[in-house]
């Protein structure tokens, strides 16, 4: 099978790590889901691991609504794999962060450990997203 049929499917965030240390800046377990569908579509929402944003009064203010998002990802759009460069691309159609128009792609290496992890690395970085098979 080759790569790109392998990214077919939903994957749950195992752990991120930067040099092989566990990286906290989203607390010690947060908890993600990234999709990829057979037509070229993908979605990926990262949740920090945190107390749930209370609400003072039936909205949120703006402080609340900051708090939510903040360490919160979440975008979706096409993708592409490049299996040469061992490389998969997020096309961003939309996203919760703001600016994110200004770099719609993310780029992300890749590696396959066995049949049901991925781990995916932005490229000139050294941190890594390790993501198991659903």
């Amino acid at each position: 099978m080759n790569d790109a049929r392998r990214f077919i499917g939903s994957w749950r965030l195992v752990e991120t790590t930067d040099g092989g240390k566990f990286r906290t800046e989203r607390g010690p377990r947060p908890t993600g889901l990234i999709t990829y569908d057979a037509s070229g579509w993908m979605a990926a929402q990262i949740q920090p691991d945190r107390a749930p944003v209370t609400l003072a009064g039936e909205t949120p203010t703006g402080e609340e609504a900051q708090a939510a998002l903040r360490g919160y990802t979440a975008y979706f759009g096409t993708y592409t794999v490049d299996e040469i460069a061992k490389t998969v691309t997020h096309h961003r159609a939309a996203s919760v962060s703001p600016g994110w128009e200004k770099r719609p792609d993310f780029v992300r290496a890749y590696e396959f450990v066995g049949e049901n992890r991925v781990v995916l690395r932005p490229v000139g970085a050294t941190h890594d997203l390790v993501w198991e098979r659903l």
